[in-house]
């Protein structure tokens, strides 16, 4: 947990000894305990809430597929700057022929630099700072 290993946490504990005594040293561990024990159950009354807002599809929902730590967001740029429209419709036939993804590659290319020609450069305005 936080990295924190058992000589860290001894460490910690020796460092607390000295620079709080021993006398305030079990105060200030019961107030620590009531702490964590207090986010504990926070955190479970939230759990509480949200199952019983969300009803019987709390259960049934699946956390791990909504980690945020497992999205990559280079593979979510890379498809969302991809040529291809996900949403559109695919053909119903199938094509026996074998792909060819550099032809694919240089008809988007042209397709592109013809769009992209045809364009008209913007207005150039010489009295603007």
């Amino acid at each position: 947990m936080f990295g924190l290993t058992f000589e860290k946490i001894l460490l910690i504990g020796i460092i607390a000894v000295f620079l709080l005594g021993p006398d305030k040293l079990p105060h200030y561990a019961a107030q620590l305990a009531r702490l964590v024990r207090q986010l504990r159950d926070m955190a479970n009354g939230a759990k509480d809430r949200m199952r019983d807002e969300m009803g019987p599809e709390f259960d049934d929902l699946d956390w791990k597929k909504l980690d945020p730590r497992q999205y990559d967001p280079r593979r979510i740029i890379r498809e969302a700057l991809a040529d291809e429209d996900p949403f559109k419709e695919q053909s119903a036939t199938i094509s026996r022929a074998e792909p060819n993804p550099e032809g694919a590659y240089l008809k988007r290319k042209r397709a592109r630099e013809a769009a992209l020609a045809a364009l008209e450069p913007a207005p150039f305005d010489t009295e603007a700072t």
